[in-house]
């Protein structure tokens, strides 16, 4: 189950703890895709804009698709004030098990996931970098959660998606429960708007870092 509180965060050595159990904790949902949508009771939601261009063909090698595959990994995506991620920078990507600090009006709920799929794909036409993660068990919410960004070498143009499909699953109590019903859906939207708007920030930043390194590469010395 959820560990849960009002006010203050935990003390690191409680979510190191915590962050340890979680290589124990299995997956908390058990079926095919096909059987994960509104007619079986499921959500099925998410985002997909545009976060910003560089110039055509693959990914500069320190560009904004490269910045935003950082922030991805990192999770720096997420509005801390929302969604803080705890886990080992050291662990590989695949596999990794993350704690979840959800906040709602004062709230903290520590909630586990294990990311379960990563995907690295370039072709003539586009490139794709994400992963997928899964919820675990005692996790406020049963799914997975997909963040992938991708290229068109063509235009330049790099895009940003969320994609999740979830239902509610354990709390820690009643009332939890039903302030889920109430807020929920309305945090979760509030989340992936601040998560774009974060990816589009770190390209506006990207695009000036660029303009200034190529004006400071013609100053004559």
């Amino acid at each position: 189950m959820a560990l849960w509180r009002f006010g203050s965060s935990w003390s690191d050595a409680t979510m190191r703890a915590r962050l340890d159990e979680l290589s124990r904790l299995k997956v908390n949902f058990d079926l095919p895709l096909e059987q994960m949508n509104t007619k079986h009771g499921w959500t099925v939601d998410g985002v997909d804009e545009r976060i910003g261009v560089e110039p055509p063909g693959p990914p500069l090698q320190n560009g904004l698709f490269a910045c935003a595959k950082r922030a991805l990994i990192s999770y720096r995506f997420s509005d801390r004030r929302i969604v803080v991620g705890h886990f080992d920078p050291n662990a590989p990507l695949q596999g990794r098990n993350m704690l979840l600090e959800i906040k709602v009006f004062g709230l903290r709920f520590l909630n586990g996931v294990r990311v379960s799929t990563v995907r690295d794909e370039t072709d003539g036409q586009r490139t794709s970098f994400g992963y997928r993660y899964d919820t675990l068990e005692g996790h406020i919410e049963e799914g997975f959660e997909w963040f992938l960004l991708s290229k068109r070498h063509e235009t330049g143009e790099i895009r940003f998606r969320i994609q999740a499909h979830w239902r509610q699953g354990e709390f820690p109590n009643w009332w939890s429960r039903i302030g889920f019903l109430v807020v929920g859906a309305r945090f979760r939207e509030r989340w992936r708007r601040q998560a774009v708007a974060r990816m589009q920030r770190l390209a506006r930043r990207q695009r000036k870092q660029t303009r200034y390194s190529a004006q400071s590469n013609t100053v004559p010395l």
